[in-house]
């Protein structure tokens, strides 16, 4: 994967909302931006949840073209951070999709368990038809869904149960794993809640933090042993420079 593509898919998968831009059925020809949290599917697609008495979902039940803008957190110059820009048809999922795509959800954002109960909220997917990456000054690219999505190997069952194993049985090493990456848990318990090909996913209070492996893994047995890896100092280490 080049490494524009490596930078725009960390940002996708590192970031747990972004600016949804609908097609206004209000004001014809218009677009209309709303902060929109989301998750990545089983296939990499970018999921959301919005109630039926939005306009964004009275915008996409007319209209299903859609973009959702991604933009890094950091300090400083604003327009050198990076920017995705996710152009995408999007459709409601059925029954079965939205219960694979919930148990991934509720993980991410437990506080929206009640929404699915009280508002009538109901999953969206996204699916891109192109990408746009800024990564900095002079750093732009068009990209292609397959140059950046992919699947999930752990999506579903192997998911669940991970993130059940690491916090019922092993919450000293995810402590620890902030410990080395120097990440502030303020009080709170850090949770396991999502690990895919290239990363785990921690939940501490209201913030994601992605803890990226060293290489890709795709299996169970993998990811035992990167876990276990993750809690020696060594791993944490970066290269000295050439």
């Amino acid at each position: 994967m080049k490494k524009s593509c490596q930078e725009a898919r960390a940002l996708l998968c590192e970031r747990t909302h972004g600016v949804l831009a609908t097609m206004s059925v209000a004001l014809p020809g218009y677009p209309l931006g709303s902060l929109t949290p989301y998750v990545l599917n089983d296939q990499g697609l970018p999921v959301i949840l919005i109630s039926e008495i939005a306009q964004h979902t009275a915008n996409l039940k007319q209209d299903p073209r859609c973009s959702l803008t991604i933009i890094q957190q950091d300090k400083g110059e604003v327009q050198a951070h990076g920017r995705l820009s996710v152009l995408a048809d999007a459709r409601p999922l059925n029954a079965e999709e939205s219960e694979a795509a919930a148990a991934r959800y509720m993980r991410f954002f437990p506080e929206a368990q009640g929404y699915l109960k009280t508002h009538d909220f109901n999953f969206w997917v996204l699916q891109p038809v192109r990408l746009r990456y800024i990564g900095g000054f002079g750093n732009i690219h068009w990209m292609e869904p397959d140059e950046l999505l992919q699947a999930n190997p752990f999506a579903g069952r192997g998911e669940d149960a991970a993130c059940t194993h690491m916090n019922n049985d092993h919450a000293d090493a995810i402590a620890s794993y902030c410990r080395f990456a120097g990440i502030d848990c303020a009080g709170h318990t850090p949770q396991m809640v999502g690990v895919d090909a290239e990363a785990l996913y921690l939940r501490i209070g209201r913030q994601v933090e992605r803890l990226a492996f060293k290489q890709p893994i795709d299996s169970m047995d993998g990811l035992r042993q990167e876990t276990i890896a993750m809690c020696k100092p060594d791993y944490w280490a970066k290269p000295s420079a050439a």
